[in-house]
């Protein structure tokens, strides 16, 4: 069990955003509220379906939000790393989750009851803008991805997929290995195609010196030309 001092310690470092726009009592309610939960590798956070609940922060790990489609075959929609928030969109909208996420690998959340945070936002507009903003930079994001699943060749995909790996999780301390363990499946969930076609573009691209793999390690090489890939493939 975790002590209230150190738990309120914890929020106040990992949701900094959030608690600089919080009153004392609303930081007060915050830190009675507050859950920590750790999930397992794969672990499923909540379900497509379920009635969402919480407003989750990631608070260690990295998260994937996903939706299975025909066959079963899973599309990867969006990643999340420390300090993000997730799941509290369906509880907006007043519908189930439209959409299931779980932990790509040991990760520990925070959860706040989305009854809590609504009553919180009815009292305090700042807050009410800091979802707004959040909500507003997912659609923009959400647009851009439609566009470039459906028009870029496989290759502008995968390579778009690769530097979304860059720019949420970076590279190890050689400054070249993402830093984040990946099956072939979850690249072609990630890039909208199959198995197949991922293996053989992350060949395509091993064999012109732009990246390197060693099994689940993907070494970026060329990431100026990864990005142009991503850019106009």
């Amino acid at each position: 069990m975790i002590k209230k001092s150190t738990l309120e310690k914890v929020i106040s470092e990992d949701l900094a955003e959030i608690w600089a726009i919080l009153t004392s009592d609303e930081k007060r309610r915050v830190v009675d509220n507050f859950v920590i939960h750790n999930f397992k590798k794969n672990q499923i956070i909540y379900a497509e379906n379920e009635e969402p609940e919480f407003l989750w922060c990631l608070l260690k790990g990295k998260v994937k939000m996903f939706k299975d489609g025909i066959g079963g075959r899973q599309q990867i929609l969006r990643l999340y790393r420390p300090i993000q928030y997730f799941g509290y969109r369906a509880y907006f909208a007043k519908e189930p989750y439209v959409s299931s996420a779980a932990a790509f690998e040991i990760s520990t959340l925070g959860a706040i009851p989305m009854t809590l945070v609504k009553e919180l936002i009815d009292g305090n507009k700042n807050l009410a803008w800091f979802f707004i903003h959040e909500l507003s930079k997912h659609l923009g994001g959400s647009d851009t991805k439609i566009v470039n699943l459906t028009q870029k060749h496989i290759r502008g995909r995968l390579a778009e997929a690769l530097t979304l790996l860059i720019d949420n999780y970076g590279f190890e301390d050689d400054t070249e290995t993402l830093k984040i363990y990946m099956a072939r499946e979850d690249i072609a969930n990630l890039s909208n195609m199959t198995t197949s076609n991922a293996i053989r573009t992350l060949s395509s691209f091993v064999s012109e010196g732009i990246i390197i793999v060693d099994g689940r390690r993907i070494k970026v090489i060329n990431e100026p030309l990864l990005r142009k890939i991503s850019k106009f493939g």
